[in-house]
């Protein structure tokens, strides 16, 4: 079976980067860079007990991805226990709303939203109330 055991966030500007996942989620970072030969940051997502994946920064190869562009790629979802204050810091650290928050009926709150680097991401706040 494949499952899911790493992601990569691709950044223009790294330090920009790891202070927006930093101050928003609380991710630390360790410098991989000398093991993949370019700007590479292991992102340290949560305690190893929990449920969850860590990933990387990793510099930008190409094109940066313009507004309005259809996603060509996975996107993240960020479990989160307060949904709109999640929605606060990341508009105060310069994220925008790309899909506003909307209920999974019955499961949770929902949406979706870029990053400064312009990469789409989600955030998931389990409630079975959501309606």
């Amino acid at each position: 079976m494949g499952r899911l055991v790493h992601f990569e966030i691709h950044v223009d500007d790294m330090e920009r980067a790891k202070k927006f996942y930093g101050d928003v989620f609380g991710w630390t970072f360790e410098d991989w860079s000398e093991y993949a030969g370019m700007p590479y940051f292991g992102a340290v997502t949560g305690e190893a007990a929990e449920l969850g994946i860590n990933g990387a920064l990793m510099q930008r190869q190409g094109a940066s991805p313009q507004p309005g562009q259809a996603l060509n790629g996975y996107a993240c979802t960020m479990g989160v226990e307060d949904y709109d204050s999640t929605e606060a810091q990341i508009l105060k650290h310069g994220g925008k709303i790309a899909l506003p928050k909307y209920a999974l009926p019955g499961m949770a709150w929902q949406g979706y939203y870029v990053d400064p680097e312009g990469n789409t991401f989600g955030i998931h706040q389990p409630d079975k109330n959501a309606k």
